[in-house]
């Protein structure tokens, strides 16, 4: 240590030196913990609260924010909510279908009147064109009545930024991913309300639905907790530190705002990056389906190889193809599987949710399959923006491919048990 002469930068540079990175973050914790609990002495001894009744605001504070009630009131929401989108995006998505294939059956006679190479109309109208529209059908809906809610993760690993601890915001965006996105939700949503609760939309049904998506959601919830608590005590060890946020106050919903926000700023845009990714993505599997090495095409031979891991997993090539193909966007997952699973690579004219049900059915789906791909949704990697938001925040290679790999795992381990365990009580 310096002497009484040195000069305190440079005896402050000395301590400093001298103290882990860990007790450094440990007596910065113990001095905002300090300040506060001053502030609230001091507090206590000047201010003077005067009795009145509690306000209207507080009440309600009490209430959801309470240890007892406040988690079923969340997941009461949650189903109310869910419950909505399955009945409110089924009947636009229905007419949106049928009005986007009345437009491709006017684009083909287009195409035929014109003389135009059937490879020309394969790659624009059954490869790029089919699959928009069946991202458009199916995901708009349901995005623009649940925006709102969850989100995109690559916001979400932006918004770590507020984590004042590098170690626990590092932590936060490695398990970010296990949230399901608005990507994900569509696929989630059409699943379970096909397999889980039935294509027809009757009440029962719906909420059979409803009640599976906010089970995936829980279960996203708990593997989030699960593996921040593996990783703070594995690779990223360290000492917990403080971390309050203050509740915004109570507004009364502006509802023109939040359907300008909602619908046209932040659904268009997410909607439009899923245009922009299915397009090319819709034209490369039409492509693949219509070149054949021998007697099979590229994609039979892709899906060929991939089918004995899929199999191991509850699902098959196909579905493992399309998340594979579909790393640029989770909306393109879906329909992918469609194209790939129709003969030639093209795509019926899927203008309802029984039509989606007889297809997949029958190439052989089951609850199983529909439950595996579902939670392989919820689980796997984070799509190719939120990938490269992450190499933005983390400046590190390293952290995004883990950031790739750590769900991936949880995934692949995830829907092998479920599988394996299905099996196994198969034959009791």
């Amino acid at each position: 240590m310096g002497s009484l002469t040195t000069p305190l930068s440079s005896l402050l540079a000395e301590i400093d030196k001298e103290i882990s990175p860990a007790r450094r973050q440990e007596i910065r914790d113990s001095i905002v913990g300090s300040i506060y609990s001053h502030a609230e002495a001091i507090a206590g001894r000047v201010v003077h609260y005067q009795e009145r009744k509690m306000r209207w605001d507080e009440k309600i504070d009490d209430v959801l924010t309470s240890r007892l009630l406040g988690v079923p009131v969340m997941l009461a929401l949650l189903g109310c909510i869910l419950w909505l989108t399955v009945i409110g995006a089924n009947y636009p998505s229905q007419a949106l279908a049928a009005g986007l294939f009345w437009l491709e059956e006017r684009l083909t006679a287009l195409f035929l009147s014109a003389g135009a190479p059937a490879w020309l109309h394969g790659v624009l109208v059954l490869g790029m064109y089919r699959t928009l529209a069946w991202v458009v059908s199916v995901m708009l809906p349901p995005m623009a009545i649940f925006f709102m809610g969850f989100g995109c993760n690559a916001a979400g690993v932006t918004s770590c930024r507020i984590i004042e601890s590098p170690r626990e915001r590092l932590i936060a965006i490695l398990t970010n991913v296990f949230v399901p996105c608005n990507g994900r939700f569509p696929t989630l949503i059409a699943l379970s309300l096909v397999f889980m609760g039935g294509a027809a939309a009757t009440p029962f049904r719906t909420a059979a639905a409803a009640a599976t998506v906010v089970a995936l959601v829980l279960l996203g919830v708990a593997v989030t907790l699960l593996m921040s608590w593996v990783l703070s005590r594995t690779i990223l060890k360290g000492i917990p530190s403080f971390f309050t946020l203050e509740l915004p106050p109570y507004r009364k919903p502006q509802v023109g705002r939040i359907l300008v926000r909602s619908l046209l700023d932040r659904t268009i845009f997410v909607l439009m990056r899923a245009v922009v990714v299915a397009a090319p993505a819709g034209a490369l599997t039409w492509i693949l389906a219509n070149t054949h090495i021998g007697s099979l095409s590229m994609i039979s031979h892709l899906t060929g190889l991939l089918d004995p891991f899929g199999r191991l997993l509850g699902m098959d090539g196909v579905i493992i193809l399309a998340f594979i193909l579909g790393l640029p966007a989770n909306e393109i997952v879906l329909p992918i599987m469609i194209v790939c699973y129709v003969s030639a690579g093209t795509m019926l004219e899927l203008d309802s949710l029984q039509a989606l049900q007889a297809l997949l059915v029958d190439n052989g789906w089951t609850r199983l399959t529909a439950l595996s791909v579902m939670l392989f949704s919820l689980l796997h990697y984070p799509c190719g923006t939120t990938l490269l938001t992450i190499h933005k925040e983390t400046n590190s290679l390293k952290w995004t491919v883990l950031a790739a790999l750590i769900p991936l795992t949880v995934a692949v381990l995830t829907t092998f048990l479920v599988a394996q365990l299905a099996t196994v009580l198969a034959r009791l």
